[in-house]
């Protein structure tokens, strides 16, 4: 490690909490925490976990640093997929049904990602840490869901009345930003591009800017949603969605059957009343 590399790399390191300090501040004082108290969770943890862990590897314990450093990003790995719920939650806030459904979703996901790193884990070989595998494989599920997130946003946020300075979409904008260069420099590490020096600065260097962008869009004022009543396909989604889990009860329809058995007597009674002079007339008549 060259001693540039190393002013480069601790200066992005330590610019991390400082500038999520900010973006807490920032936060706390917009009163945004009560908005988005997952990603305030996620912030703190954050710079919990630089405390904890630069202090480790400035003393040089490597094995120290190695188990607390995986140990935490797991947990801030768990905090981070919290936080893409959030994000989907306020974007779907006006449709109860697609929300509620995308809550079901999520679940399922969290589940599902759990039992495969937990496999992952068990199934490591004995010179590779669980931990670190298990870690790895939830780091990979997130930041593949922090991209389709921002895809999806990019793609649908005219259909849903998202706004591009909107707060979840400007906190989509930096997990997925980090994600997709994380995901692209690690693919690039493994076939021999990249050095493991240069992957380091990349992915700090793109976390610091998805740092920024919270920040920004922090002190942004928030612009005010398009009416959910205008945006008629994602209505129409929304109460199919809402028939679907709410199915009318099968008593509900016994009036209506009850109706139509009236007035279908009605009608006949009506019909033979009609009836009997017409037939008295012309029997009186053949006379």
């Amino acid at each position: 490690m060259t001693p540039h590399f190393k002013l480069a790399y601790n200066a992005l390191w330590i610019s991390h909490p400082v500038l999520l300090s900010a973006v807490v501040v920032a936060m706390w004082r917009r009163q945004l925490h009560r908005k988005f108290p997952a990603f305030f969770a996620y912030c703190i943890t954050e710079i919990v976990m630089f405390s904890i862990c630069y202090p480790i590897y400035q003393m040089g314990s490597y094995r120290a640093f190695f188990y607390s450093h995986w140990t935490l990003s797991v947990i801030s790995l768990l905090v981070g997929f919290l936080v893409i719920h959030e994000i989907f939650s306020d974007i779907f806030r006006p449709f109860h049904a697609l929300k509620d459904m995308g809550t079901i979703l999520f679940t399922w996901a969290g589940l599902v990602m759990l039992m495969v790193a937990a496999v992952v884990a068990a199934a490591s070989p004995p010179s590779q840490s669980p931990i670190v595998e298990a870690a790895m494989t939830l780091q990979r599920c997130v930041r593949v869901t922090q991209c389709g997130l921002i895809l999806f946003l990019l793609v649908f946020s005219r259909y849903l009345g998202v706004s591009r300075l909107q707060k979840s979409f400007g906190l989509a904008l930096g997990f997925g930003g980090f994600a997709v260069v994380e995901l692209s420099v690690v693919a690039l590490f493994a076939s021999g591009r990249l050095s493991e020096n240069t992957v380091s600065l990349l992915n700090l260097s793109a976390y610091s800017l998805a740092i920024l962008t919270w920040f920004g869009y922090c002190l942004v004022k928030n612009p005010v949603r398009e009416d959910p009543a205008s945006l008629l396909a994602t209505q129409r989604w929304d109460q199919s969605l809402s028939d679907i889990q709410n199915p009318v009860p099968t008593d509900s329809l016994i009036p209506m059957f009850e109706g139509m058995v009236e007035r279908a007597f009605s009608r006949n009674q009506s019909d033979a009343s009609v009836a009997a002079p017409q037939a008295k007339r012309r029997g009186v008549g053949i006379s």
